[in-house]
Parts: C-alpha cells; sequence; structure tokens
C-alpha cells in the first residue's frame, strides 16, 4: 500500500514505516501530524484517484526531527571582468515517519 501526498508544494510517494524528509513543519519531534492532501491511494490492484484531492484521505505521520540539509554553494562568475561571487544557502526539513493510510 502507497499513497500519494502534497507538502511543501511537492509531492511524495509514501508508506507505511518509511521515513521522508519533508519540507520544514511547526512541529516538535515526537508530535504527530497529518497530511490531508492525498492525491492518491493504491492498495494492490486497487487505485482511488483525486480530483485533485481524495474525500476522506488522511496520511498520518510521527516527526522523527528537524534539520537543515547540506549546503548548497551559488557561485557567480563574470570571466576577465574580476567579477566573482559565493553564497551558500542550507534549506530546513522535517523527517517522518509514515505511520498510517487511510482513503
Amino acid at each position: 500500500m502507497y499513497a500519494v501526498i502534497e507538502t511543501g508544494g511537492k509531492q511524495y510517494r509514501v508508506a507505511p514505516g518509511q521515513t521522508v524528509k519533508v519540507e520544514k513543519l511547526p512541529a516538535e519531534a515526537g508530535a504527530e501530524v497529518a497530511f490531508e492532501k492525498v492525491l492518491l491511494v493504491a492498495d494492490g490492484e486497487a487505485v482511488k484517484v483525486g480530483a485533485p484531492y481524495l474525500e476522506g484521505g488522511r496520511v498520518t505521520a510521527r516527526v522523527k526531527a528537524q534539520g537543515r540539509h547540506r549546503k548548497v554553494t551559488v557561485i557567480k562568475f563574470k570571466r576577465r571582468k574580476g567579477y566573482k561571487r559565493t553564497r551558500g544557502h542550507r534549506q530546513h526539513y522535517t523527517e517522518v515517519e509514515i505511520t498510517g493510510i487511510e482513503a
């Protein structure tokens, strides 16, 4: 069984017991969160697709940790002009473990 959810402007394919890093959520470690924007639920041959979201669809998860990804370095450079700018960025994330899927 798996589901496709939407959170933080991105879509994720999740299954029970799976750990996923999603965009930062306002929840502490150990808290329960629910994703209401469920796009698809598949259980073997039975597939339910929403338009755009499934009625009564819900995916529950437990927050494992809050963190930041590895640094991404952005470089602007113009050759032969003596121009170079370097900037770094670290995106915040929330690591969740999927506990249940309801269709």
